[in-house]
């Protein structure tokens, strides 16, 4: 029986040896048909056994962290890391992804994206999406339609179709730490990563091997080789169960945690068959170093805004990223700006441009091969900077960084970062965790706050500064100990200033109560919960 029969309508689908229970909806016999469903279960069931091994070993090494250990290059791998190896090279039409776009899987914005004028589109399943079933569910449909080429939606006001010429499709699922309530299999939540990438691949490879392309991933949240060996190990599962190429599905790692950045390496090598390239998954990457050493006051960081790209660890992070891939024969692909576009004000806009346009120039100077970007507008300036540096090349792999050295002292070099805790750096982390969370809530997992992106990872980043804060009694710049009390007080006038700015009857809409109470529980709690999508779960339907 489920764990959340009490609570949820739930259908059995009748299974060999065991039963299968998933939450009903309407959409639901569209994604999982009875072979689409079948697939999941083995594929469940060959893999959680593995995927929970592997979580443990996540809480083994924090353990470890916590009383003192840090991350080093392994000793154990050094073969691997000195070999003359390579991944297999990327095929044709993603040798150039100078600029990618990136979303949820919401019908008008995938629409939006795939036009743009980018050379790839990440449709989200994770952070910038809220996993309410019928997200799930609705994501599933508009990813099979957008493969097919039938994604379209009319409104009141507009028809939205697929141009000609459309972005190539990758896919982001969700984490390997993250449970889907809503399909239990043999009495246990099944491992939503599992769910996202199975029905992707059931319903889509063949599909998507006729259209010339292949079907293509982003592997979020990795701390480790031996998860990207799982993932090579579903992929080869898969491909065989399904009857395509092996090495037909590629898929592109993102290193967002600051352990995957001690085994870039390695995990290239575990997906060299499958692997295109890695990610410089900036946000995830900053909220990783809080977490991972939030009980050490050496690691404690300053204010988000003076977390820069340019600060010696980020330096060193992706720096190392490209030297990392390029030797091996994969694009190295650069990381997230979180500055948008605001089409009412001018200046704001000009701003963003700039900012965007400095990021992305880094990016090209130092090697990277693409680029991400949140938003169409943006998708013009970004190629600008790219074309600057690659002309007519594909991509810069060829371009071997053998100035770079990056030692492990280099890598945590947090102490290095400078900058400050201010009253309004604090003001802003809980602005933008609560503003955030309630959107979440309300089912949606990308949000425009303050002209900024804001999805899970960047509120990652402000609600673990809040924790760090607290947990080590930092001092702000105006001589304030930062303080559980300070932060509730915080709080309500923060509410209450957001309720001033949206209106009553708009804030009202949002689930702010519930919200106060996530932040409230991922901020000051005494410990730190690993990730704030996982009490926030529980709530959503």
């Amino acid at each position: 029986m489920s764990p959340f029969a009490d609570n949820l309508f739930v259908e059995s689908i009748p299974m060999p040896m065991s039963e299968i229970q998933i939450t009903e909806h309407s959409r639901r016999d569209q994604v999982f048909t009875p072979e689409a469903t079948e697939f999941i279960a083995n594929l469940v069931r060959e893999f959680r056994d593995e995927r929970n091994e592997l979580l443990d070993a996540r809480k083994v090494r924090q353990a470890d962290f916590e009383s003192g250990a840090r991350p080093d290059f392994l000793e154990e791998t050094k073969t691997v890391r000195e070999g003359d190896w390579k991944v297999s090279p990327p095929p044709e039409d993603i040798a150039d992804r100078r600029v990618e776009i990136t979303g949820p899987t919401e019908r008008k914005m995938m629409i939006n994206a795939l036009n743009s004028g980018a050379r790839v589109f990440m449709a989200d399943c994770e952070d910038s999406s809220t996993p309410t079933w019928n997200n799930v569910l609705e994501g599933q449909i508009n990813i099979r339609d957008a493969f097919r080429r039938e994604l379209a939606l009319e409104t009141e006001d507009k028809k939205y179709r697929l141009n000609d010429e459309i972005a190539t499709l990758f896919i982001r699922p969700r984490g390997w730490h993250l449970s889907e309530k809503n399909v239990v299999i043999d009495g246990q939540p099944a491992p939503a990563s599992l769910i996202d990438f199975g029905l992707v691949i059931f319903h889509n490879s063949q599909n998507s091997i006729q259209q010339g392309t292949g079907p293509y991933f982003y592997l979020p949240k990795l701390e480790s080789h031996k998860e990207a060996r799982l993932w090579n190990k579903v992929f080869c599962y898969a491909q065989e169960t399904l009857g395509i190429p092996q090495g037909s599905i590629r898929a592109t790692v993102l290193i967002e945690t600051i352990l995957a950045a001690f085994e870039m390496d390695e995990i290239l090598y575990e997906l060299k068959d499958h692997s295109a390239g890695l990610n410089a998954g900036r946000w995830d990457y900053i909220f990783s170093v809080a977490k991972k050493f939030s009980s050490d006051s050496t690691f404690v960081l300053p204010d988000r805004s003076d977390v820069t790209m340019t600060v010696p660890f980020m330096r060193a992070y992706t720096e190392l990223m490209v030297s990392t891939c390029h030797k091996r024969g994969a694009h190295a692909i650069g990381g997230m700006s979180a500055f948008i576009p605001n089409r009412r004000d001018p200046e704001v806009t000009e701003e963003a441009l700039k900012k965007v346009s400095t990021d992305k120039s880094r990016e090209a100077a130092d090697g990277c091969d693409g680029t991400w970007v949140a938003h169409p507008d943006l998708v013009e300036i970004a190629v600008e900077e790219f074309n600057k540096v690659l002309q007519d090349k594909p991509n810069q792999i060829d371009r071997l960084r053998d100035d770079v050295s990056v030692s492990a002292e280099d890598l945590l070099s947090i102490d290095q970062t400078g900058g400050a805790i201010t009253m309004e750096g604090l003001k802003i982390n809980v602005d933008i965790g609560l503003r955030y969370i309630a959107s979440w809530l309300a089912g949606t997992g990308a949000a425009a706050i303050n002209n900024l992106m804001e999805d899970a990872a960047t509120a990652e980043i402000s609600r673990a500064q809040v924790w760090q804060w607290v947990r080590h009694g930092k001092e702000l710049d105006n001589g304030e100990t930062v303080t559980t009390d300070l932060v509730k007080n915080i709080i309500e006038q923060e509410l209450a200033a957001i309720e001033e700015d949206m209106g009553t009857e708009q804030f009202n809409t949002f689930p702010f109560d519930q919200a106060r109470k996530v932040f409230e529980e991922v901020a000051l709690s005494d410990e730190f919960v690993d990730f704030l999508t996982l009490p926030a779960y529980e709530i959503i339907d």
